[in-house]
């Protein structure tokens, strides 16, 4: 029996399954797709304690602009002559009754340089806003 096949066709079944960067395994819950087990772990510990009302207004990927001493950063590249505006995204943020602050989190694998610089800069332009790695 002889089997025919494209060349894409063979490289597609002889390929591996591409690793994430940082070994961690992409897993869903209730429709909502997080990056680790981790993240999702700690989803469902939010949304319980949103339930039992010791937190509210959770929200997944917040988004935190980045503003230098009089307008925010942009970061320029090929695609963006003008620059875009630089970004942070944390995994959670909601509101804590309990400390009357906005708490971000961050779920961490570990500390990466990158995340230290953006999560000095996000302190700095957000003074109100407790971010927690968990």
């Amino acid at each position: 029996m002889s089997i025919n096949l494209s060349r894409e066709e063979a490289r597609a079944i002889l390929a591996k399954p591409k690793r994430s960067k940082y070994g961690n395994v992409k897993v869903t819950i209730n429709g909502i797709t997080f990056d680790s087990g981790k993240e999702a772990d700690r989803y469902l510990v939010l949304k319980a304690k949103e339930a039992a009302g010791e937190i509210s207004h959770l929200e997944l990927q917040p988004k935190f602009y980045l503003y230098g001493a009089k307008a925010p950063v942009l970061i320029r590249s090929k695609g963006y002559p003008n620059g875009r505006r630089a970004v942070w995204k944390g995994d959670f943020a909601y509101f804590c009754s309990i400390r009357n602050k906005r708490i971000c989190e961050d779920v961490k694998g570990f500390r990466t340089p990158i995340f230290i610089l953006k999560r000095a800069i996000v302190e700095a332009c957000y003074p109100g806003l407790e971010i927690v790695e968990i």
